[in-house]
């Protein structure tokens, strides 16, 4: 899973409560936008999300341009 801030459409709006944010915010560079998290990390984030131990991914894709 590539997760992609600069394409959400959640950015600004919900960055503070995005799991991305909790885990990434004292190790992402300013200029960084971008994580790639793989099925395993993302399956790990899922389940600490539903158990209220971390904000949830709240990444909005755009629709695609038809």
């Amino acid at each position: 899973m590539l997760i992609d801030c600069d394409s959400c459409e959640m950015r600004g709006k919900a960055c503070g409560d995005c799991v991305v944010s909790f885990l990434t915010i004292e190790v992402r560079p300013s200029d960084r936008s971008t994580v790639e998290v793989d099925q395993d990390q993302a399956a790990a984030m899922s389940v600490l999300a539903e158990g209220g131990l971390v904000p949830p991914l709240r990444l909005v894709r755009p629709p695609r341009a038809s």
